[in-house]
């Protein structure tokens, strides 16, 4: 087998790509992560996790993926941050995968990309991201200390986030299109507690106003169409996600949304290919759920490269 072809190469570091990374270089695979920013996914933005077995208490996102990572390095695991994956392209056995500069190549790929924000794309939300507009309460949070925020969506992200916030701001307001909370009711009813916490249930939110930073929003009332404009310093976007899969499009199948289809043991579409994570297609999107694929993908490239190894020598 050729000398300049790794093993494996995982594409993300979040939960399932670095579960699948320990699996692989336990295997003794010569396995390179490949991450776009740094190691964690959105899984380091999540102040706390609560539904990831093993921590009572609950632990911080940052400081769980920073566990993960150590492990994967602990059993050999080559991991370059802030390397983004353009193309992948697979010739015979081998498979390409190219950054803005390199280009790397490997027998098996696993694609642990995840998702990105979705944007709500109202006037405004660009003009003003990193100006008051984020996608991240953890990472910008506390620049918000006694001030009015506002959170949009009401699934399990934005309720996490909003109780972070909550830890800052002087309030948040909730905007949510439904005319219900999606979110877990454990989130629902801790925050329904807090007396600095506003619900805007059935609205949308239309604007983002301001000069050079957030000023205020406008949202408007889906039952009577009434539009009304208040202050706040910062608007926090948690509408949904995007998969991240656009440089694997045109090889492996895809749903409608762009979501990798998959076996039941992480192949995509093209033999050597594997997904996990949140780029896959399902239904539950969790940590737990990704480290699970982690576990299956790391451990079916194993036996797809070793099979490979037999023939080749």
């Amino acid at each position: 087998m050729g000398e300049d072809v790794r093993d494996v190469i995982i594409i993300g570091g979040g939960p399932g790509g670095l579960t699948a990374a320990i699996y692989t270089a336990r295997a003794g695979l010569d396995t390179l992560v490949l991450e776009k920013a740094v190691c964690g996914g959105l899984a380091a933005t999540t102040d706390l996790l609560e539904n990831y077995p093993g921590f009572p208490e609950g632990i911080n996102g940052m400081d769980l993926m920073n566990k993960f990572k150590s492990q994967a390095q602990k059993f050999g695991t080559q991991i370059q941050e802030f390397k983004e994956v353009k193309n992948i392209e697979r010739d015979g056995y081998v498979i390409s995968v190219g950054t803005d500069k390199e280009e790397y190549r490997a027998y098996g790929v696993i694609i642990a990309s995840g998702s990105i924000p979705k944007k709500l794309n109202v006037p405004g939300e660009d003009k003003f991201t990193g100006k008051g507009v984020s996608y991240c309460a953890t990472c910008d949070g506390p620049l918000y200390k006694g001030k009015e925020v506002v959170v949009v969506g009401a699934g399990n992200s934005g309720l996490q986030e909003t109780e972070y916030l909550l830890k800052h701001a002087k309030s948040v307001t909730i905007v949510e299109f439904l005319p219900h909370m999606t979110g877990e009711k454990i989130l629902q009813d801790r925050l329904k507690k807090e007396g600095n916490a506003k619900f805007l249930l059935n609205h949308i939110l239309t604007s983002i106003n301001g000069k050079d930073v957030v000023e205020s929003v406008t949202v408007r009332n889906r039952d009577t169409n009434e539009e009304k404009t208040f202050e706040t310093s910062g608007v926090f976007i948690y509408a949904g996600f995007l998969p991240y899969s656009e440089f694997a499009k045109n090889l492996v199948e895809t749903d409608k949304d762009g979501y990798i289809i998959t076996s039941k043991n992480m192949q995509a579409s093209v033999r050597g290919i594997y997904a996990v994570g949140d780029i896959r297609s399902k239904k539950f999107r969790q940590v737990a759920i990704a480290c699970g694929e982690g576990a299956i993908a790391g451990i079916a490239v194993a036996e797809y490269v070793n099979k490979l190894r037999i023939t080749n020598y």
